[in-house]
């Protein structure tokens, strides 16, 4: 339809980093319908399997709860091999055409493992334990790596200062930052 915009939905930051014995994932809480802010406050972390494991979510919202819903899916089929459940899901989305045309990705970890599963239906295991996605997903990522290497704060601290750095930055991005840990398992007290 002429003079007709298409609304684009942008949505978040999400940042997981991994050391000093505990995982942190966090997330900003803006929500952005064109070019204005719907929400400031939505919450993108979840605590799944009883607390047992971490995700965070970005893209389309109605996108990412379907994501997020089939993901509980298979943890609750292999709740103790999270990298299992997140290739299954891949298998899933790869083979299942409404699941292709989902527009999100999700941040996921048990502790152990940080696993990054991609809009495509790819599972990515980031080397370093830090993981980020969405629009503020590179400033997140960046500041997080120069805090990882030049400082000595938790990685509950590294994903805060990281996601108010990419706040500043980034429009679709705001300081309304959630953060949630995991100890990581056998690390000596």
């Amino acid at each position: 339809m002429a003079g007709t915009r298409k609304f684009e939905i942008h949505a978040t930051t999400i940042l997981c980093v991994k050391g000093q014995g505990e995982v942190a994932i966090g997330g900003d809480g803006q929500v952005t319908l064109g070019d204005a802010v719907m929400k400031a406050d939505a919450m993108k972390i979840r605590k799944l399997l009883d607390g047992r494991v971490l995700c965070g979510f970005a893209g389309s919202s109605a996108d990412a709860f379907a994501l997020l819903e089939r993901f509980e899916e298979r943890l609750r089929d292999f709740p103790q091999n999270l990298p299992r459940a997140a290739i299954e899901l891949a298998k899933q989305w790869r083979m299942d055409r409404a699941l292709r045309q989902l527009q999100a990705m999700l941040i996921t970890s048990d502790g152990q493992h940080v696993l990054l599963i991609s809009g495509t239906g790819d599972v990515i295991q980031p080397t370093d334990g830090i993981a980020a996605i969405g629009s503020g997903g590179n400033y997140a990522l960046a500041a997080a790596r120069a805090l990882v290497a030049h400082s000595s704060l938790s990685p509950r601290e590294i994903v805060e200062h990281s996601l108010k750095i990419a706040g500043s930055i980034d429009i679709y991005t705001n300081q309304n930052v959630v953060v949630e840990t995991l100890p990581t398992p056998n690390h000596p007290a």
